[in-house]
């Protein structure tokens, strides 16, 4: 599975910005940034992405219903968090592939590894 086309949830613009520079690196051609949920549902809504990372905290909310509205959709994705693990996640999102904070190119190769594999598995 090859990803062209990538959406950011991430409400800091530096932290999005580098996670777009590092996915070109990785070989990814487009990246959409949306800073909150009104602009990742109306992206999701207007265009068809591979798969999306998404920031679990968002501020005053998380990012937990957007990744369950993208799960009905098809879409793949995997978190971005500070925190170590999924284990105080959602039960229905614990499986779901984390990106650790502070990230670099490898550690997104592995990323976007484990979101390629997992799409390979959920279509079989």
């Amino acid at each position: 599975m090859t990803f062209q086309r990538v959406l950011i949830l991430e409400d800091n613009l530096i932290i999005a910005m580098e996670a777009e520079e590092i996915l070109r690196l990785v070989g990814i051609g487009q990246v959409e940034i949306a800073s909150n949920l009104e602009q990742a549902v109306n992206a999701i809504h207007s265009d068809n992405y591979d798969f999306a990372m998404l920031d679990v905290n968002l501020g005053e909310s998380t990012s937990f219903g957007f990744a369950r509205l993208l799960m009905d959709r098809g879409i793949a994705f995997g978190f971005v968090s500070g925190y170590p693990d999924t284990l105080d996640f959602p039960p229905d999102l614990q499986h779901v592939p984390l990106l650790n904070k502070p990230f670099d190119e490898q550690s997104m190769r592995l990323f976007v590894q484990a979101l390629a594999e997992a799409g390979k598995s959920s279509a079989m």
